[in-house]
């Protein structure tokens, strides 16, 4: 397997970097007006671009690496934008897999940040980027583009199509609360404003308050919806999706249970699609399926250079419900062992995460764990983690703070037992990709 080193920082990227840090200062905004006046400015790109768009809490991402890898095993040319990125901003803006190169990048945003209007309020980071997508998506020439949202739906900066292809909402939970309002009913509100008129709608599982506002702006807008219920495991990573004439088998090459849910609404999404005209062939699906990758998500990798190497899981779980996913796939891969026993965890968190229910949900009597800061970001102090997981789980067997993720890691290889995650944010997974030595594995390599 091939070993993964930090990559030299190109000196494109080194300018993106210097070119993008200022509007970091803006921060969050939701609203449409400094969009909507960025992308005229820009000749209106978005409306060259045919969109799939992707909304969720949890699991856009595995989603949009589905439906792009098939629509490109399908023959399309595909546009993929999502958020964040994990080791560098290219990766935000794929075309048929491949992210936009760094000198493409670079000179997209100069176009976008040339456009602002220097008398009205200035747009976010995350809206000039967003801007620089389509403008790339429209200048490529993309069949289609599959769009994740950035937060929320209604007043996020990707929301600026009025007739897309298929509207999806993969999943809803209480995640950023303070901007989107503090019930799933107000969440689902937010989310549901992808919906548009008149045009078609794929929707996962949703709790129940959640479910009847989706439902009820379904029936006001006059939208087609499909409620796809899970894929069914077949053994040895196949899957199959609907029954009779319709049903779907294919490869799933992403790991964990819930993606048996997101696999089937990314398969309901082609579809509907299909539905519309695209030329989707199940053989496109199969190939699709099983080239779809989604780094950082239930990644098995092998840190280090032997005789100091392990094997490590990688995941974000960097919110309730994410962290509710690792500790089911935890759980049944020591189900697979046939000996349930402790888990060491590598964690670091963002100050605005709900560290405690994180901790109640993954922690577990005799587990060990070790605690690092999120480099680069608002990161939550260690020393404070500390008291929340033992609180959220008293008996605790090992509980140590480091000052870096390398030092961390060095004691992880120190602490004994087959199960070493690292996890608690997708910075800190993509500050390890970026930093760390590594090589590919899987489960096996873990006993």
């Amino acid at each position: 397997m091939p070993v993964h080193q930090p990559p030299p920082l190109e000196s494109a990227e080194t300018a993106l970097e210097s070119l993008l840090a200022p509007l970091g200062r803006f921060g969050v905004e939701l609203g449409l007006e400094r969009i909507q006046r960025l992308l005229e400015a820009l000749g209106n790109p978005q409306k060259r671009v045919p969109l799939v768009h992707v909304a969720g809490t949890n699991g856009k991402g595995s989603v949009c690496a589905y439906l792009a890898a098939v629509l490109g095993a399908a023959g399309y040319r595909v546009g993929r934008y999502t958020s964040p990125h994990l080791v560098s901003w290219r990766e935000r803006i794929v075309v048929n897999g491949d992210p936009i190169a760094a000198s493409d990048l670079l000179g997209r945003l100069r176009q976008v940040v040339a456009a602002i209007d220097p008398n009205q309020s200035p747009p976010t980071q995350f809206e000039v980027f967003t801007a620089a997508a389509w403008l790339h998506f429209a200048e490529v020439g993309v069949d289609l583009a599959v769009m994740e949202v950035g937060l929320g739906g209604r007043l996020d900066a990707t929301n600026v199509v009025d007739a897309p292809l298929v509207s999806v909402i993969v999943s809803l939970s209480r995640e950023h609360w303070q901007r989107l309002g503090p019930t799933l009913a107000d969440i689902a509100r937010e989310k549901a404003g992808v919906l548009k008129p008149g045009r078609p709608a794929v929707v996962g599982p949703l709790p129940a308050e959640a479910e009847a506002v989706v439902q009820a702006r379904l029936v006001d807008l006059g939208c087609a919806a499909v409620w796809p219920a899970p894929a069914v495991a077949l053994g040895e990573g196949q899957a199959r999706y609907g029954s009779g004439s319709e049903a779907v088998t294919y490869p799933l090459a992403l790991l964990g249970e819930h993606q048996l849910t997101n696999s089937a609404i990314a398969i309901a999404t082609l579809q509907t699609l299909r539905a519309q005209g695209w030329d989707i062939a199940d053989g496109a699906i199969a190939t699709g399926m099983a080239n779809a990758r989604w780094p950082g998500r239930l990644q098995w990798v092998t840190w280090g250079q032997a005789p100091e190497s392990y094997p490590l899981l990688l995941d974000g779980a960097h919110n309730p419900a994410a962290a509710e996913v690792l500790r089911q796939y935890v759980d049944g891969w020591w189900a697979d062992q046939g000996h349930p026993a402790k888990t060491t965890w590598l964690m670091g968190m963002l100050s605005t995460k709900d560290h405690r229910d994180i901790f109640a949900a993954l922690l577990r009597p005799g587990d060990a764990l070790h605690l690092v800061p999120v480099p680069g970001h608002e990161t939550a102090a260690p020393e404070d983690l500390e008291a929340i997981a033992r609180s959220a789980c008293p008996d605790l067997a090992h509980c140590e703070i480091h000052d870096s993720l390398s030092d961390g890691l060095v004691a992880l290889g120190q602490t004994p037992g087959p199960l070493r995650v690292l996890c608690g944010s997708l910075y800190l997974i993509g500050h390890f990709l970026a930093t760390e030595t590594y090589r590919d594995g899987d489960a096996a390599n873990a006993l």
